[in-house]
């Protein structure tokens, strides 16, 4: 196993099984060098998102990277303020102009129930996905999924789409496994990518990883990765220092026995929950 190891997702797009995330690495110089250390390292899938503020930082350090675009798979995203049709397509343009793309591997939308939309977030989310249907067409998103999405958000999408979501983007660590949304995704062929995958720095609290991850010689972060690949999810790492970024990818030489998933399976809570999406702020 490696980092260009890939999943397939259900219209046949490969998609490596680790991503590097971008999410809090600010545009300019932190989150350009974070992503060319990332690319350096062997990462081929790169993860950003209109709202993360870096999309040209990201594009501009893809562009300066060497890597041929066809090895590579980036996401970004659709933000809260621009669902619906028209503002949908534009937005997307205005992600591809800053990327420096003339596609993108996957589109998401990244909240299902943005507060401006609270009563009307179903067509909302109909008419941004019909934009995305149309981009999906034209081949300039090769994939289109959602991200925080829970069932009845996913249940609402699929009574007015033609195409099935391949990617369900969520807050996955052993302190939040979410079981009925993994549940449901894998029940339609939805791919679970994990991100916060390291509950944004705070699993580094709980003593027992520190300890597990002594038997195999690994660190915490490296342990939680595995676990999460053992569980079949896609995990998102970030982080904006190049030895971090090195070691979160060294995770391909070793397996969590079934014991120690179980007592990973048992963290919950002990590092933050999902925000549920029905009651964030924005």
């Amino acid at each position: 196993m490696a980092l260009t190891d890939t999943y397939t997702l259900y219209n046949g797009v490969k998609i490596p099984q680790v991503g590097f995330g971008t999410w809090q690495s600010a545009d300019g110089d932190e989150a350009y060098h974070a992503v060319l250390a990332a690319l350096n390292a062997g990462y081929r899938h790169i993860d950003t998102a209109a709202a993360y503020g870096n999309e040209e930082s990201v594009g501009q350090a893809i562009k300066d990277s060497g890597v041929p675009r066809e090895d590579l798979f980036v996401t970004t995203k659709l933000w809260n303020a621009d669902h619906g049709y028209e503002k949908t397509k534009q937005a997307f343009g205005r992600s591809l102009e800053k990327l420096k793309l003339d596609y993108v591997n996957l589109y998401l939308i990244h909240w299902p129930n943005p507060v401006d939309f609270r009563d009307n977030w179903q067509e909302a989310n109909a008419e941004s996905w019909r934009a995305m249907e149309e981009f999906y067409e034209q081949g300039a998103a090769k994939a289109i999924g959602v991200s925080n999405f829970r069932p009845k958000h996913l249940n609402a999408l699929l009574e007015t789409a033609k195409v099935k979501p391949m990617v369900n983007q969520m807050f996955i660590n052993p302190s939040d496994m979410q079981p009925a949304v993994v549940e449901y995704n894998d029940d339609h062929d939805i791919l679970t990518e994990a991100y916060s995958p390291l509950g944004t720095g705070e699993i580094f609290k709980i003593p027992e990883l520190t300890e597990i991850g002594r038997k195999y010689d690994k660190t915490p972060a490296q342990v939680v990765l595995r676990w999460s690949l053992q569980h079949g999810f896609l995990p998102l790492p970030k982080s904006v220092h190049e030895k971090y970024i090195k070691k979160n990818a060294d995770i391909f030489d070793f397996n969590l026995s079934n014991s120690d998933m179980k007592t990973i399976d048992g963290f919950h809570g002990k590092a933050g929950l999902a925000t549920d999406p029905d009651q964030a702020t924005w």
